[in-house]
């Protein structure tokens, strides 16, 4: 048993729609406090310009998603003194950590660091955070994740790096659009002169990582790095050749466009003690440790270190691997988790929404799923190809279509519902073979469709592996965990990471695949064999 450490893990997830605080005690290995403030709803945080529906600036070009700094910021003062209202000893917390939506940045004007600095006096209590910080940003807005006017910047770094194999094999991604490398050339060719003024582009985990800390110049750890189109992802370090790409024909050229990149450091790394402004406003020890922080995506794989299925509104499929896996096909993009361990990311944008869609079409109220389930029950695994995609889908990346009956005419909840839980997770599995490894340990799976036995009975075959249902998982819970490994690497004391995720997240008994419904889905001409014929065939008549 590990030296306990008295106190608390405390971790922040920075989400699109809202600020999210989990803390974790150190020695019970439980959850002690949960808070989640919504941008929209709460009025200390909803007057910064947001739309309350999209929660973006509004754009000023289709494809253009930004949200305002000001906002992550209020929402700092707003958990910690919700937290302190509600009388959560935040003295006793040893270690705070961010997760920040992944791609989303910021840019920091010279001014930054004085601002950033003067956090680490006590008289600084007299402001809150989104005054004391103003004029520290270059370009006014923050880009976020869902930024989608970029492609001609995204296939400049593809093509300027060698082309897709080769920007595959440097960053273990295939350039998207949504990367940050991709919105950072965007903002260098349409706002030169905010880029000109730009010091530091921050991520948002670290730039919330360095408002703690008192530091203008937080550095970006690599597993949230991973997801710039920058950095060299076996080496861990920024890539001359990706960011050559990235600032070809940018004014300053590279060594400029590389000036603005902070350090990288591993995401459980300390970067320093919380600075006082915390201290004196909210009672924050001073040796309260800040870590680098990472992306939501890679703080929510921490909790598991196997393999994990995600099946929410989109299904994510998170595979450890070695660290030199890439998939060459660029559906699935290559990250290190918040305790650096690496692993791959697929995506599929649309999951249980459509699985919600076919019940309406049937007449199912949203939750109803007792008939949805007695429907599944009824039907075989793999006896029906339904295909529906309402929207453009990326995992693979593929054109929206109309539902789509094969091999039998009249709509029935049982053939619709049946073929389109297959077919879903037939895609996920399908096109993510190239990276994921063949595998006995149990599959670890999250979301409401864990409650389904038929659902899980598919997966289990489907992957021809037991599968394993656990808690909530989410990346505030996962950004606590990681918050606890940088106090251990710091101090020695505490928990290990897979004694905490343990307790925290009990596994449920694992449910292995039935011989008869593996041979449904991989025998000889089944279902499996029809959906790899069949499927495509969707793209080309779309």
């Amino acid at each position: 048993m590990a030296k306990t450490q008295q106190g608390y893990a405390l971790g922040l997830d920075s989400s699109t729609q809202s600020l999210t605080a989990v803390a974790i005690d150190l020695e019970s290995m439980k959850v002690a406090f949960e808070l989640s403030l919504d941008y929209a709803r709460d009025e200390r945080l909803n007057t910064f310009g947001i739309d309350h529906r999209e929660y973006l600036v509004p754009p000023r070009v289709p494809g253009e998603a930004d949200q305002p700094p000001q906002v992550y910021l209020a929402s700092l003062d707003a958990a910690f003194a919700d937290m302190t209202k509600a009388g959560f000893p935040l003295g006793a917390v040893r270690v705070v950590n961010i997760s920040g939506q992944q791609h989303g940045h910021l840019y920091l004007a010279a001014e930054a660091a004085e601002r950033f600095a003067a956090l680490g006096s006590p008289s600084s209590i007299e402001g809150d955070l989104a005054s004391l910080l103003r004029g520290s940003f270059a370009y006014g807005t923050a880009p976020i994740w869902r930024t989608s006017n970029t492609a001609s910047q995204a296939d400049a770094i593809r093509s300027g790096a060698g082309g897709r194999e080769r920007v595959i094999e440097l960053s273990g991604s295939d350039s998207p659009l949504r990367f940050t490398g991709a919105v950072m050339r965007r903002v260098a060719e349409e706002f030169p002169a905010a880029f000109r003024r730009t010091r530091t582009v921050e991520l948002i985990s670290s730039f919330l990582s360095g408002v703690l800390a008192g530091r203008a110049d937080a550095p970006i750890d690599f597993g949230n790095g991973s997801g710039m189109s920058l950095m060299d992802y076996r080496k861990r370090e920024w890539s001359p050749e990706l960011v050559q790409a990235a600032a070809r024909g940018i004014e300053g050229g590279a060594p400029g466009f590389r000036a603005k990149l902070p350090p990288l450091a591993a995401p459980d790394s300390s970067i320093g003690r919380i600075a006082a402004y915390f201290v004196a406003k909210y009672g924050f020890s001073p040796d309260c440790l800040v870590a680098a922080g990472s992306g939501d995506n890679p703080q929510t794989k921490v909790l598991v270190s196997g393999d994990l299925l995600s099946l929410g509104t989109s299904f994510v499929f998170m595979v450890s691997t070695d660290g030199t896996t890439v998939d060459r096909e660029g559906y699935a993009n290559a990250m290190y988790d918040g305790v650096g361990r690496p692993f791959m990311f697929g995506c599929r944008t649309n999951g249980a929404m459509t699985w919600d869609r076919v019940r309406a079409l049937h007449g199912l109220a949203k939750k109803e799923y007792a008939r949805a389930e007695s429907a599944l029950a009824a039907g075989s695994p793999g006896g029906s190809l339904f295909f529906w995609q309402p929207e453009h889908e990326s995992l693979p990346s593929s054109p929206a279509f109309e539902p789509t009956r094969i091999g039998y005419a009249k709509p029935s909840l049982e053939g619709d519902y049946c073929g389109v839980i297959d077919s879903t997770l037939a895609a996920v599995y399908v096109y993510s073979r190239h990276f994921a490894r063949e595998s006995r340990e149990p599959l670890f799976v999250t979301g409401g469709a864990t409650e389904s036995p038929q659902i899980m009975r598919r997966v289990a075959a489907l992957w021809k592996r037991p599968v394993a249902a656990i808690g909530r998982v989410g990346a505030a819970l996962g950004t606590a965990v990681s918050a606890a490994s940088a106090l251990k690497r710091e101090t020695g004391a505490g928990p290990a990471v897979e004694e905490l995720c343990r307790a925290l997240l009990p596994a449920g008994e694992p449910v292995g695949p039935a011989p008869a419904d593996v041979a449904a889905y991989h025998g000889d001409g089944g279902y499996l064999a029809r959906f790899r014929a069949e499927y495509p065939r969707l793209f080309a008549s779309s």
